[in-house]
C-alpha cells in the first residue's frame, strides 16, 4: 500500500515555512526549541507531510517574524494541478527560494549593486539554461 502524498497547499506552506526559516538563518532544531517540538516533527512540517494546526502556524508566524498570510502567498488554488509546469508559478519560485540554492543565489543577487551587472548574470543564466520547450502548436 502507498502512502498518502501530501497536500498542495500544505507543500506550500511548509516550503514558506522552510524559506521564511532559511532566510533568517534559524535551524529546524531551534525553530523546534521554540515551538516545543522535535526537529524532526519541524521536518514534517517542511515537508508537507504533517498539516500545520492554526495555532501552530499563529505560533511559528510569531516565531519567524512574519504574518500568517505570508505562508498563504502565491499557493496554488483549489482544483489547480500541483507540481512543477513549463512556465514558473508562484508556487514553482516558492518551491526553489525554499531551497538551499535558490536562498544562496537570491543572498548574493540582491547584495549586486550594479543594475547592469545583475542584468549580465541573469543574461549569463538564460544562456546556460537549458532552451524552454516550444510553445504548443
Amino acid at each position: 500500500m502507498s502512502a498518502k502524498s501530501p497536500n498542495p497547499i500544505d507543500k506550500h506552506v511548509g516550503a514558506r515555512v522552510r524559506m521564511r526559516r532559511m532566510m533568517i538563518g534559524m535551524s529546524q532544531e531551534k525553530l523546534g526549541d521554540a515551538l516545543g517540538i522535535t526537529f524532526q516533527q519541524v521536518q514534517k512540517y517542511e515537508k508537507g507531510t504533517n498539516r500545520i494546526g492554526a495555532s501552530r502556524l499563529q505560533q511559528i508566524a510569531k516565531t519567524l517574524g512574519v504574518s500568517v498570510s505570508f505562508f498563504f502567498e502565491g499557493a496554488p488554488e483549489i482544483g489547480e494541478p500541483g507540481g512543477f509546469s513549463d512556465s514558473p508559478s508562484p508556487a514553482y519560485v516558492a518551491e526553489f527560494l525554499a531551497s538551499s540554492e535558490g536562498l544562496a543565489l537570491t543572498r548574493a543577487f540582491t547584495r549586486i549593486k550594479s543594475p547592469n551587472v545583475r542584468r549580465r548574470v541573469v543574461d549569463l543564466i538564460e544562456e546556460l539554461a537549458d532552451p524552454p520547450p516550444p510553445p504548443p502548436s
